[in-house]
């Protein structure tokens, strides 16, 4: 079975729905470093029920960093216990599998969600990418990969992307404040770095659609022309 990249930076895999990357409590981390930035709980919850609602899946598959802070912040409960209420109502299950940021997210059972290192599903071995694990074909995230383009008045703007290949498909962060990694230019996961990546496309969803860009390794090539 082939997983469907989704424009709202998800895949669809049978009966679940897949994201990664969610970043909770980014907001937070920030203010502490002095980064002031309006909290976007609200709105990511809002664009996760709307996928939800459309596509209908079983399961819901947080595939790694579903909160962003490495040590407990001061409202991360009481936003990851809203998050699980509203999402909850939708599927039937909710599966996190733990991402490097995920520390201190055991609790999250007592509220029925599930939480694994890694799963493997219609083939296919879920991680989320921060280090190795076995198997033949896989999803990760991590990565947060996207590209830089240059917009009609010359300004350079960077998107989300995902890199989709036979054996291999790496989900764009669904956080809207995970700007994310220009992989033309750098590869920053140990488990992509130990793959051949450069004939995987780069899909960047815009609106309703995914614009194909291409293999990564032709783009790479084109940018050392520029």
């Amino acid at each position: 079975m082939r997983p469907e990249p989704l424009p709202d930076k998800a895949l669809k895999l049978g009966d679940a729905v897949i994201v990664a990357d969610i970043h909770l409590g980014y907001e937070v981390s920030m203010a502490r470093e002095g980064f002031y930035l309006p909290r976007i709980f609200h709105e990511v919850v809002g664009r996760l029920r709307s996928l939800l609602e459309r596509e209908r899946p079983k399961r819901l598959i947080i595939n790694g960093d579903l909160k962003h802070s490495f040590i407990p912040e001061w409202r991360e409960r009481e936003e990851l216990e809203a998050f699980v209420e509203e999402v909850a109502p939708l599927v039937d299950e909710i599966i996190l599998i733990k991402g490097n940021h995920d520390v201190g997210t055991l609790w999250l059972r007592e509220l029925g969600v599930e939480i694994l290192d890694e799963l493997e599903l219609h083939g296919w071995m879920l991680a989320h990418g921060h280090k190795l694990v076995e198997g033949e074909r896989f999803i990760i995230g991590h990565e947060h990969p996207s590209i830089r383009l240059r917009d009609e008045v010359g300004a350079i703007v960077k998107v989300p992307a995902f890199l989709l290949s036979k054996d291999l498909v790496v989900l764009p962060a669904f956080s809207p404040w995970a700007y994310g990694n220009d992989v033309l230019r750098e590869i920053v996961s140990p488990f992509l770095r130990a793959h051949d990546v450069s004939t995987s496309r780069v899909l960047v969803p815009l609106g309703d659609e995914l614009l194909d860009f291409g293999t990564l390794g032709k783009l790479v090539e084109i940018l050392g022309r520029m």
